[in-house]
């Protein structure tokens, strides 16, 4: 069971990876515009299965602090990146904004029945390592006339891995309740549209398309299976193989020709993938561990 939730939950660090990619095939939709569609969308699956089983319609009865929680963490954490984005150069914001999977394995220590072992640390600093060769692989330049933006990307750190952290503590509040977070945050961001942005909508049946995959994966689905596996998985070692999203990213846009290949990305590989095998080498063993008792026990 735990086991396959975490892996449920790397499936969303996965999803996540697409999203440079199809952010960049999307078009010139403004971000709050493109956040209000593609929350919309992700909304979908959840409303249907609503529908086709309208039972679960009472899993939505929960305290207001799980609404405040999954709300504040969905809009605020994408409020406070396109802040941190507007507000000073991209490669510093990221970077300080992806703090979030070391401040959630050290974060963990404080969860009930969970224990930070120096493989956890270990590991998200070697990711975190990886992440800095990545996002700063043409140099840092930190300036005190970006404080407004560097400030919005420490608190979306915060916001993202309290909004795990907390999640963690709702085990028993079921996965439906994303699908309310999903349309919150659409409406939540549709506003802010309107007062920030003027509305531009895509010119190409391919930009659709990638608004379409946005919406359904890195903007939706993982979201559903973030939450399943922060709360039935490892907490930790989803915190420290987080960092493999923005290696990932990089992959792919280099893949795709939307990024150059080198030695800094093939570190940054090894760094990423060695914190995350790490960081969960414990539970990997201990499977293969249960595994071969079975089989054992079956001959």
């Amino acid at each position: 069971m735990k086991f396959r939730a975490t892996l449920t939950g790397f499936a969303a660090i996965v999803m996540w990876s697409f999203l440079a990619l199809l952010t960049v095939a999307s078009g010139k939709m403004p971000p709050f515009q493109l956040l209000a569609v593609c929350f919309a969308i992700g909304s979908i699956p959840g409303i249907l299965v609503l529908v086709l089983r309208p039972e679960r319609l009472r899993l939505l009865r929960q305290p207001a602090k799980v609404w405040i929680t999954g709300v504040a963490g969905l809009f605020g954490y994408h409020f406070l990146y396109f802040t941190a984005l507007r507000h000073a150069p991209a490669v510093e914001a990221g970077l300080i904004a992806y703090l979030w999977p070391l401040l959630i394995v050290v974060g963990s220590a404080l969860l009930p029945g969970e224990r930070l072992r120096w493989y956890h640390i270990v590991g998200a600093v070697m990711g975190l390592a990886g992440t800095v060769l990545i996002v700063g692989r043409n140099g840092f330049h930190f300036e005190g006339a970006y404080a407004i933006g560097y400030g919005a990307a420490f608190l979306c750190a915060f916001t993202w891995s309290g909004y795990s952290l907390i999640t963690r503590r709702f085990e028993a509040v079921s996965t439906d309740v994303v699908t309310i977070f999903c349309l919150a945050t659409s409406a939540l961001s549709f506003v802010c549209h309107l007062g920030l942005e003027d509305t531009i909508w895509p010119d190409a049946a391919s930009q659709w398309v990638a608004v379409l995959g946005l919406g359904l994966f890195p903007v939706g689905a993982a979201f559903y299976a973030w939450d399943y596996g922060v709360k039935n998985g490892d907490i930790q070692i989803l915190g420290a193989a987080s960092y493999a999203a923005p290696l990932l990213s990089t992959l792919i846009l280099t893949l795709f020709g939307f990024a150059e290949p080198s030695w800094g990305i093939a570190l940054a590989c090894l760094l990423v993938t060695g914190g995350a095998v790490l960081a969960a080498h414990r539970m990997i063993l201990r499977r293969n561990g249960d595994g071969a008792a079975q089989a054992e026990a079956a001959q």
